[in-house]
């Protein structure tokens, strides 16, 4: 079955989740993400849901950008408020904002809409097996990189190789369809001889070693841009790609500017994915809390982002206020080999004496969910809710005196603040409750850049995560065994195998209890206070037309224009 052509035979998966729709089990909207995945075309995959197809690109150019607008016009800087980022290497970035600067300059074999549905990008299309366990991708023909060479599966299996070198330390390779790709050897995670496969130089297949539904989805997770098969970092000394923007400078903690591409080796270039209209994109380095700041004196067009503090001011500058609800979090989580948390009974007892309902209406009156301590959002498919957590005072002076603290502890938790001081504030909310139990709550903040530096080696550290668009996708990049961004160095067996199922069961109401397993696991566990998952806001001039709304907060300004 291709993403094209829905005339030949359907996945079967696909006939059975459009039986679980008929029959009340599946909801629409999830059967046209289950069917988009599985190949069949977005707008057939609407059809069939009886859903009307949003505006995204027509089908026949299989496109997965928005429709132009007929009044769209063509020219124009768009200038964003951002932190601009140290762009070295896609494949080990670590946070969105790097990812924006290059994101339309290299460009990932799928797009992840803000309907959550997964369309082909330099993929024209992939094909699943019945058993999830060989994807097969049919790339663009005609797809030239900027400095004039074909796009080819030689590129797709030299950023696959990449991302699976130890050496190079890519959170990749925690993506489910990539960790179904490597085997430890030696205390390493290594690719298995015959996981790639090239058929010819737009057709390439993967053989994983267990099924996965979210191959598509995870492609376009951030570090998963493509480089060109002759890339070596730094990529400010390569900027090569198949977007229809180059970046023609970047200065960290300053500027990053992109600029239209017009020429490729001596030729012009046309743009495989149609009509884009900015001239240039600019991102300009303000930090989370002086954006508003910079927009309200028009000093920028857009901004990435601004805080719940900042409502009543973004409410009364002119413009458009833009906001989604996400599965965005902040991870406060403690290092399982790192003292005391070493102790499962500590972090039990830290975990046992914050009530996160409490910590929400704090910090997020208005939007966002109260947090269960494990890693999957009401927001996701596969959320399945645990029996409700309480706070229990007690209980946690009880483990504290059983792991050998009666008189309490004291702790450090490190706060970087790196997407506004809304962090500070959870941790400060978690410090006054865990008081009450004979907790001590240090609150160590530092810079947003030294954060990050320290982030997965803090013994206690409150981290910020993006959304994505499954619970699998996250507890996998974060919790599995040995995966570059388990920063709390959480490992089970038991866990790992009750993901495994859940990332191989496309039933959503079957899947939901096999990651409610996982997320049991999790929560008990001790090992992170997940208190809120927070809305995103971000504003825009009312001469931006077309900027979207991300919950992952990606930027994808193909279709945006000025005027």
């Amino acid at each position: 079955m291709s993403n094209k052509d829905t005339s030949n035979t359907l996945h079967p998966k696909v006939a059975d989740a459009r039986c679980q729709m008929e029959s009340g089990k599946l909801n629409r909207r999830e059967f046209v993400r289950f069917a988009a995945l599985l190949g069949v075309g977005a707008g057939a995959a609407y059809a069939m849901a009886g859903l009307p197809n949003p505006a995204v690109a027509q089908d026949a150019a299989n496109l997965p950008f928005p429709a132009d607008d007929p009044d769209a016009k063509a020219g124009g800087i768009l200038k964003v408020a951002m932190q601009v980022q140290k762009i070295d290497d896609p494949a080990t970035f670590s946070w969105t904002q790097a990812s924006n600067q290059a994101r339309h300059m290299l460009e990932h074999l799928a797009m992840t809409g803000p309907d959550n549905v997964t369309r082909p990008m330099l993929a024209e299309r992939w094909e699943a097996s019945d058993d999830l366990k060989t994807w097969t991708f049919y790339l663009r023909k005609g797809v030239k990189w900027h400095n004039g060479d074909d796009f080819t599966t030689e590129d797709v299996k030299f950023n696959f190789e990449r991302w699976t070198d130890p050496d190079l330390g890519s959170s990749n390779v925690g993506l489910s369809s990539i960790s179904a790709m490597v085997e430890e050897v030696d205390g390493k995670k290594r690719l298995i001889d015959g996981a790639i496969e090239v058929v010819d130089d737009h057709t390439i297949r993967f053989h994983l070693a267990k099924p996965v539904l979210s191959f598509p989805e995870d492609m376009y997770n951030y570090p998963t841009a493509i480089v060109h098969r002759g890339f070596r970092a730094p990529l400010d000394d390569s900027p090569n790609g198949t977007g229809a923007y180059r970046i023609a400078e970047n200065v960290v903690g300053d500027r990053c500017i992109l600029k239209r591409v017009t020429e490729a080796d001596g030729q012009p270039f046309e743009y495989w994915g149609g009509k884009v209209y900015l001239d240039e994109i600019h991102y300009y380095n303000f930090d989370a809390d002086n954006q508003l700041t910079a927009f309200a004196g028009q000093s920028v067009d857009a901004i990435y982002d601004f805080g719940v503090e900042q409502m009543e001011l973004a409410k009364a500058i002119d413009g458009q206020i833009i906001s989604a609800r996400t599965a965005q979090s902040l991870c406060c989580r403690m290092r399982v080999d790192a003292e005391p948390f070493t102790d499962v009974r500590v972090r039990k007892a830290i975990a046992m004496a914050v009530d996160n309902s409490l910590i929400k209406p704090l910090v997020y009156p208005e939007g966002g969910d109260v947090g269960e301590n494990y890693h999957v959002a009401p927001v996701h498919p596969d959320y399945q809710a645990l029996p409700p957590i309480s706070r229990d005072v007690e209980g946690a002076k009880a483990l504290l005196a059983e792991a050998g603290y009666p008189d309490g502890l004291e702790v450090t938790i490190d706060v970087g603040n790196t997407d506004g001081p809304w962090h500070q504030t959870v941790a400060e909310a978690m410090r006054d409750q865990l008081k009450d139990a004979g907790i001590t709550l240090n609150i160590n903040v530092i810079p947003a850049s030294k954060y990050w530096e320290i982030w997965t080696q803090t013994p206690f550290g409150a981290t910020a995560w993006t959304h994505r668009p499954l619970g699998t996708m996250v507890m996998s990049l974060g919790y599995r065994t040995g995966v570059p961004w388990n920063e709390s160095g959480f490992s089970s067996a038991e866990f790992d195998a009750a993901l495994d199922e859940a990332e191989a069961t496309l039933d959503v109401e079957a899947r939901k209890p096999l990651l409610a397993k996982a997320s049991k696991i999790l929560q008990d566990s001790g090992v992170v206070v997940l208190p809120i998952w927070r809305p995103i806001y971000c504003m825009a001039s009312n001469s931006v037309h077309g900027y979207p709304a991300h919950p992952t907060q990606y930027h994808q300004f193909n279709k945006v224009w000025m005027g």
